[in-house]
């Protein structure tokens, strides 16, 4: 959660490259960037995270906070390379659309309800590490509005 009086403003996100014929995770972790009310500070949060990829630069809303998201999915590919979440889009308070520098695979899924203050809260769901077997690493999120 961001501390009190904080609210999400901007994202980065933790993502491994194409693999070609290795095996790609995509989306390993998201991070929030929270700022205070003020604009009189930063801090940033994140849930569990895979051990793949590097971080992109943050990306953040030029006026506002993130209100809403959508995830981008890849379903199961059978015998194939399954990556699960490969990107995600977040809407600000202002109207600004954000796109993360996440992978083109899959499809954008519905945006997600807005949050009326903003985002204040991340959680996701990350499979460890499959040893020989297929990874997907980050496989959903969930955010929490701020109360106050």
């Amino acid at each position: 959660m961001c501390p009190v009086g904080f609210r999400a403003r901007g994202f980065s996100l933790k993502v491994e490259g194409n693999q070609g014929k290795g095996d790609d995770t995509a989306l390993n972790a998201i991070r929030l960037h929270c700022v205070s009310n003020n604009n009189n500070g930063e801090y940033s949060i994140q849930s569990s995270e895979g051990r793949w990829g590097s971080w992109t630069c943050p990306v953040r809303c030029p006026n506002g906070n993130l209100i809403a998201f959508n995830l981008r999915v890849e379903p199961p590919q059978g015998d194939g390379d399954d990556t699960a979440a490969n990107n995600i889009m977040f809407k600000c308070s202002d109207e600004t659309i954000l796109e993360g520098s996440g992978l083109s695979w899959g499809t954008y899924g519905p945006w997600s309800q807005s949050c009326e203050i903003g985002i204040c809260g991340i959680q996701t769901r990350v499979e460890p590490n499959q040893g020989d077997g297929d990874d997907t690493a980050l496989n959903d999120v969930m955010f929490t509005c701020c109360s106050n």
